[in-house]
């Protein structure tokens, strides 16, 4: 497989930090409370504006439970598809994400191995060239923020059964996206980075203290050779651990 094959699927795995719930605060003490009942759902009807859209996925993610992750950790199976290619390479995932830090690895020996840290100011990956797009300005992150002041939320065109929606930052960084129009869950959410498109696809969804979390996803990468593919299945998550200082340590 060649290196821009290689860099493509890396760059995609560091991708799967931004449909995890990106914490507002970074170490805190672990909270060991019971599951907490899902907030009440917003209506959504065919009058509901942007802002009335945003704030439906965001009480579907959990609301201010939401916003006030410390952390989360996935781990999980894998399936990369390279461009053009109907075969998956199979592995593992394990993933931490605190603010803008992240942590992600994959084992898909041994095809490809792949480690990415961020530890907020300075980024490691196992893979030189491979540039990881600011987590607190894409994703889910986004969706934290969006009745934050400088954070704006503006139309788009829905997406068959879909209702859209975008956010952008105070520096206009932008995320897109697509709720179920019955519930407000975020189904799909799309971003653009360095001339590059990255979209995301949710499948199912469990509640983890009062937070929903996708279970099973897909995210898609397009590249001049074609678009690149990972399904991803979580099979453990853990989320406001007390995190060591190493954790996010940059390997010298």
């Amino acid at each position: 497989m060649n290196t821009l094959v290689l860099k493509s699927i890396a760059l995609s795995i560091c991708l799967v930090g931004f449909g995890a719930t990106i914490c507002a605060q970074e170490n805190g003490p672990a909270k060991t409370s019971a599951p907490a009942a899902t907030a009440p759902a917003v209506v959504i009807t065919p009058e509901s504006t942007p802002m009335d859209l945003a704030k439906a996925a965001f009480t579907a993610q959990g609301g201010e439970k939401f916003r006030a992750v410390q952390n989360v950790m996935l781990r999980g199976s894998a399936s990369l598809y390279a461009p053009n290619s109907s075969q998956s390479i199979p592995g593992s995932f394990s993933l931490i994400t605190a603010n803008d830090k992240l942590r992600v690895e994959i084992d898909a020996r041994p095809v490809f191995v792949f480690k990415q840290v961020y530890d907020g100011q300075q980024s490691y990956s196992s893979m030189p060239g491979v540039e990881l797009p600011p987590l607190s300005k894409f994703g889910m992150s986004v969706l934290s923020k969006f009745d934050q002041p400088g954070y704006k939320v503006s139309t788009i065109p829905n997406k068959k059964k879909l209702r859209g929606f975008r956010i952008s930052d105070p520096e206009g960084y932008t995320t897109d996206f697509y709720i179920d129009a019955t519930n407000g869950r975020v189904m799909e959410f799309s971003l653009t980075y360095n001339n590059y498109t990255f979209g995301t696809a949710n499948d199912k969804f469990k509640e983890f203290e009062g937070i929903l979390i996708a279970t099973n996803f897909s995210q898609r990468f397009e590249m001049a050779q074609g678009a690149f593919f990972a399904e991803y299945n979580v099979k453990e998550v853990k989320l406001n651990q007390a995190l060591g200082e190493d954790v996010f340590a940059i390997p010298r």
